[in-house]
């Protein structure tokens, strides 16, 4: 029989249990059945659990805010410069029950469940809303006769009713038609900027008409009668996502979806029908039509690799070795000083790149000293007992927190209030990934450690007896992530990095490799193409593209942070007029499957273009600069050496080494593999 310590245990390893002086309390606005789970701190939703729940979130089409027992709906409109953009919130409608017109703050609404694709929202007096992404209707169900109040802050310029009392055509002054559904019949009577019905029970819905379009009318007709109440993604196989919603009602389902969303649906799988005339306006692109109970996506397949994609001739090796004689050099000579999660993290993925980098360019003399420095860099964060700081858990919301963030909201950049959790912990998950491949006696010790950091950001469970709530930084519907955590913002959730995004899920799929875990290769790999493809889709910015307004595309080739609601050319760290920190931000760290998130040569072409003439002023840091060399490098090998040989620093999550093998391992177009599969799937070419 084994040994008890190599077995595995049934309980995951969990960090010392804390209790946070800086987390909000999640009881005022969660249903008391859903508080023993772990909760969502970077959800589509977050803004209603949040202070006094009153901030609006964009559920597309819609702009959804609830406040004092009212529920208000915006459909929004942008409002452009070439520095930014941003919808509008202006409450077009207001629903709330008659009788229920209080203005005590602590009568508010409860979230009585959630899914991936979907939230309901009870407010006071028999009002639940089904909130689904992507519904064009707003639906709400009224569960004992109530009479409903329907306000707005333009003016009801006309009201008509159908005979059945079950369809009401809404005018606004500020040229908005509104639609309103209801399974029963309801009696409106209508004042300028009031719409007050008698007692009513049964499902009422709301949508916007485009444009006022008749043909978009006759659509809505036929759809409204069935409507969805959640949804959920599931991930069937490796690069596919399903989507599969709770309907009730009768008829067919229609929702909206966003233009990844089209580029990714197989028609071929499923029965949906895209309607492709039937659009709603968004800050996202245009929404269309799907008409389907479930809709299948498939992403481009990638490959997940140690090393590059196609390798570094030998005639490179030996400036590469010098390089990585001297970054080897200096880890001993220069302790890690920082203790910062954050930093500490890209200082220790920094040093395991040089081992990788050392395998391929066969320099395997150096990788020795690189293990032990993981080792006793990496041990002390496991074992808790690193001075300073180090990983805890939180009960309260479910998850790892600092031991610096959970007394202090802005230590770690937030990451006690569970910001940025993927950047931190995928820097950390990439280290252990490296020294489980050479030390695998190490892993098996450390494996349950890895195991709860990874499902810190990564746990797919749905269970109640999860520690960690389900996959808490990616977005299901938008397919990429977000990093806000617990902070309120006006905006909703934002993201700044997607190249850290994109190496969280890389870096556990590294570590899926390294365990021999087929799983995790899998969800990991399958949630770096998304992460990707939304980088491509939403923060690189074409020129000619439609995506975004003209002006912002003319001055901008990257968004710097990119929120729910908005889009902005400044950083968090930086203005806008610093576009090398732009461009650095969405590149780092350096890696393999950086070949892949910039895989479209002309746009790096144009991004290069852009951000060389910002290199010019004074100050600009030499780190930043590296990162845009090693973007001209993917088309001008030569002439990105030269400016890399003369760099006299290096941003601290990369080295003169990382940067050599990076120029020296660019395609020059003969060993392109083409196929089935793409560029960065080698298995494509067999695939037919």
């Amino acid at each position: 029989m084994e040994p008890p310590h190599h077995r595995l245990s049934n309980l995951p390893f969990l960090f010392p249990e804390t209790q946070s002086t800086v987390l909000p309390d999640p009881s005022r606005f969660f249903s008391p059945h859903l508080l023993s789970s772990p909760l969502p701190t970077n959800s589509f939703f977050q803004n209603f659990v949040l202070k006094n729940g009153d901030q609006p979130e964009y559920i597309h089409p819609y702009l959804i805010k609830s406040s004092l027992s009212s529920l208000f709906l915006c459909y929004p409109s942008r409002f452009s410069t070439s520095s930014f953009i941003y919808q509008t919130f202006t409450p077009d409608f207001s629903i709330s029950a008659t009788q229920n017109t209080t203005t005590d703050s602590k009568n508010t609404h409860i979230i009585s469940s959630f899914s991936d694709l979907s939230v309901t929202l009870d407010l006071p007096n028999n009002l639940r809303f089904f909130l689904v992404r992507g519904s064009p209707f707003v639906t709400c169900t009224v569960n004992s006769t109530t009479p409903l109040s329907i306000s707005t802050v333009h003016a009801f310029l006309s009201l008509s009713s159908s005979n059945s009392l079950t369809k009401h055509t809404i005018q606004l002054s500020n040229n908005q038609t509104w639609l309103c559904y209801s399974s029963s019949p309801i009696n409106l009577t209508h004042s300028p900027s009031l719409l007050t019905s008698s007692g009513f029970s049964g499902v009422i819905r709301f949508t916007l008409l485009p444009d006022s379009d008749p043909s978009y009318e006759t659509i809505l007709d036929r759809f409204s009668s069935c409507y969805p109440i959640s949804g959920d993604a599931v991930f069937s196989k490796p690069f596919c996502l399903e989507y599969k919603w709770e309907k009730k009602g009768w008829g067919d389902l229609l929702l909206l979806a966003h233009p990844l969303h089209l580029r990714l649906l197989s028609v071929h799988d499923g029965d949906v029908t895209v309607l492709e005339n039937f659009k709603y306006k968004s800050i996202d692109g245009e929404l269309v039509g799907v008409v389907g109970d479930s809709w299948v996506l498939k992403t481009d397949p990638v490959s997940v690799t140690w090393h590059s994609v196609r390798g570094v001739d030998e005639e490179h090796f030996p400036e590469i070795v010098s390089a990585l004689t001297k970054d080897v050099e200096g880890l001993k000579s220069t302790p890690i000083t920082t203790s910062s999660s954050y930093f500490y993290g890209k200082l220790i993925a920094r040093a395991a790149r040089m081992a990788l980098i050392a395998e391929e360019v066969c320099f395997p003399q150096v990788i020795p000293v690189v293990s032990k420095f993981l080792r006793d860099s990496i041990e002390p964060w496991l074992d808790g007992n690193f001075n300073g700081n180090g990983f805890l858990y939180d009960p309260r919301w479910g998850g790892i927190v600092t031991k610096q963030g959970s007394s202090d909201s802005g230590a770690d950049f937030g990451f006690g209030i569970y910001n940025d959790h993927h950047f931190h912990l995928g820097y950390f998950l990439y280290t252990i990934a490296v020294l489980v491949k050479i030390d695998p006696a190490w892993g098996r010790k450390y494996r349950p450690q890895a195991y709860s950091m990874m499902a810190d950001f990564m746990n797919l469970s749905r269970r109640s007896n999860s520690y960690y709530p389900r996959l808490r930084c990616f977005d299901l519907w938008k397919l990429h992530s977000w990093a806000g955590g617990l902070t309120e913002f006006a905006d909703g959730r934002n993201q700044e990095s997607t190249s850290e995004a994109v190496n969280a899920y890389y870096s556990a799929a590294l570590m899926g490799l390294s365990y021999g875990d087929t799983h995790l290769v899998a969800i990991g790999t399958t949630l770096a193409a998304m992460e990707i493809q939304s980088a491509q889709t939403w923060w690189h910015v074409k020129e000619g593209d439609n995506m975004y307004e003209a002006e912002f595309t003319r001055e901008n080739r990257v968004v710097g942070v990119l929120w729910a609601n908005k889009r902005d050319s400044a950083l968090w760290f930086a203005p806008p007029e610093w576009k090398e920190c732009r461009v650095g931000i969405q590149v780092l760290p350096l890696l393999p499957i950086t070949e892949v998130l910039f895989s479209d040569v002309g746009f790096v072409r144009e991004l290069v273009k852009w951000v060389l003439p910002a290199l010019r002023r004074e100050g600009v840091g030499e780190g930043w600069k590296g990162f845009v060399y090693a973007m001209e490098g993917i088309y001008d090998k030569d002439g990105a050496l030269g400016k890399i040989r003369n760099l006299n620093g290096f941003d601290d999550g990369t080295s003169l080494s990382n940067l050599l093998w990076w120029i020296h391992s660019r395609d020059d177009g003969k060993g392109q593999c083409v196929g089935g599969g793409g560029r960065y799937c080698w298995f494509g070419r067999y695939c037919h």
